[in-house]
C-alpha cells in the first residue's frame, strides 16, 4: 500500500502504508520517546495531530490493552522509519498494525523521518495530510493549506468526557485483577476526595492520584466552578489536553473562581490554563516539545528532573505578576516549566509527572499535592 506525506509548503514524503486505508489531516509534530508509543497513540493531547516518531522501530513490542491512556488513539496518523507487522511481546495482544487498521489511523513508513524531522525543526510544525488512499500530491499539499489551524481552536472541550464518573483504588486493577498502580497507595487512611477536570486527561493520571489514596470525580471540561465546589472536593486537578489554550475562556474563568477554595494542581494545558487565569499570557513554540528526556530544573529545590512532555504552548513568565512564582524551568530553552501561587493553594507544571512508562523522576508532585490538601483540611 502506498503512502504519501503532504506538507503545506509542498514537501512531500512518500513511504510504504499500513494502519488504516485513510486519509488524515492536522498539525505534524515529532516525538524523540524511544519507548511508549501506544501511550502515545491514545494521549488524547495528541487529538489534531499527525505524529513522527524518530525512534527508528516501531510496533516490534505490538499494543496491550493495559497501556493505553484512554480508550482509542487520538493520533491522526503515525509517521516512522520501519513499523513492525510483526510483534514479539508475551505481554502483546493485538500488533500494532492491526490495532491502528482497527481504530482508523493511517501509517506511512519507510521515509526518512531524520530529514522530516530537520524540515520541521528549521521550519517550525505545519499542517499536513497523511493518506494511503490517494496518490495526488497537488491535491494533497492544496488540502494541507486549507486545514484549520490549532492557533484559536478549543479541542479540550471536544475530547473531554460527556459525563462525571468516578475512579479509585478500585478501578486501578488489570484484567487478572491486581493492582495496577505504580507504587503502594498511601496508608494513612484519610481518603482524599479530588475533582478533575478532563480536558484529555491520561489514564495514568488516575492511577496516580489513586495511589495517593484519593478517590476521584472526572467531570465534562465545561463544569461550572460552583457545581464542581458542590461536590466538596478535598482537591480540583486540571488535567493535560490538546489545543491552544486560550480560547479556553471558560476553563480560566473557573480556576479564577475556584482559587482559594480548594488546593489545586494542574498539568501541561491545565498549566498554561493556570498561567492565563492568574494574568500572564501563553505563546506558541517552534516545533513544541515532545518527548521523555527533557531536562527540568526544580528552582526550589535545585534538583533536575528528566521528564515527559508533550505540548505546542508555553507560558510566558514575565507575564505573570508578583503573585506568581516560576518554580521550575526547561534547561533546554529556559521555558518556564512549572509555577505557584504565592498566597492560594495552587501550583502547576509544563510536563508530565504520571509518564507512562516512564521517566518517573517527577512522582513526588502528587504526593506534595496529598500534601497540600492535608494542610489544608486541617
Amino acid at each position: 500500500m502506498l503512502a504519501i506525506l503532504a506538507l503545506e509548503d509542498g514537501r512531500i514524503f512518500r513511504g510504504k502504508g499500513f494502519g488504516a486505508p485513510a486519509e488524515r489531516s492536522g498539525e505534524v509534530v515529532f516525538n524523540t520517546a524511544l519507548t511508549g508509543y501506544q501511550e502515545i497513540f491514545t494521549d488524547p493531547s495528541y487529538a489534531g495531530q499527525i505524529v513522527v516518531l524518530t525512534n527508528p522501530q516501531i510496533g516490534n513490542y505490538g499494543t496491550s490493552p493495559l497501556d493505553s491512556e484512554s480508550v482509542r488513539p487520538y493520533i491522526e496518523g503515525l509517521v516512522t522509519r520501519e513499523f513492525s507487522p510483526i510483534s514479539s511481546n508475551w505481554r502483546s495482544t493485538e500488533v500494532a498494525d492491526e490495532y491502528l487498521e482497527r481504530t482508523g489511523v493511517p501509517v506511512i513508513t519507510d521515509i526518512d523521518t531524520r530529514a522530516l524531522v530537520r524540515h520541521l525543526r528549521n521550519f517550525g510544525v505545519m499542517r499536513g495530510v497523511l493518506s494511503t488512499i490517494s496518490t495526488d500530491e497537488a491535491a494533497l499539499v492544496a488540502k494541507a493549506k486549507s486545514i484549520r489551524k490549532m492557533d484559536g481552536t478549543d479541542l479540550a472541550s471536544i475530547v473531554s468526557t460527556k459525563e462525571k464518573y468516578t475512579f479509585d483504588s478500585n478501578d486501578a486493577k488489570n484484567e487478572t485483577g491486581d493492582k495496577f498502580l505504580p507504587d503502594s497507595i498511601s496508608t494513612d487512611g484519610k481518603k482524599m476526595h479530588v475533582v478533575a477536570y478532563d480536558f484529555g486527561i491520561k489514564q495514568n493520571i488516575l492511577r496516580m492520584l489513586a495511589r495517593e489514596n484519593c478517590t476521584v470525580t472526572v467531570v465534562p471540561a465545561k463544569t461550572s466552578a460552583a457545581d464542581v465546589l458542590a461536590m466538596n472536593p478535598d482537591g480540583i486537578f486540571f488535567s493535560n489536553g490538546p489545543g491552544d489554550p486560550e480560547p479556553l475562556d471558560y476553563a480560566q474563568q473557573n480556576i479564577r473562581d475556584l482559587a482559594g477554595k480548594a488546593p489545586m494542581f494542574g498539568i501541561c494545558l491545565g498549566h498554561q490554563l493556570f498561567g492565563l487565569a492568574l494574568g500572564g499570557n501563553t505563546y506558541k513554540l517552534k516545533f513544541g516539545h515532545h518527548g521523555a528526556n527533557h531536562p527540568i530544573k526544580n528552582l526550589e529545590t535545585g534538583k533536575v528532573e528528566i521528564t515527559s512532555q508533550n505540548h505546542n504552548y508555553a507560558v510566558d513568565p514575565e507575564s505573570l505578576g508578583s503573585d506568581v512564582s516560576v518554580t521550575h524551568v526547561n534547561l533546554n530553552d529556559q521555558t518556564c516549566a512549572g509555577l505557584k501561587h504565592n498566597e492560594h493553594p495552587m501550583f502547576s507544571v509544563q510536563y508530565h509527572p504520571e509518564a507512562s512508562p516512564g521517566p518517573h523522576d517527577s512522582h513526588y508532585l502528587f504526593k506534595d499535592f496529598r500534601k497540600m490538601m492535608e494542610e489544608w483540611k486541617k
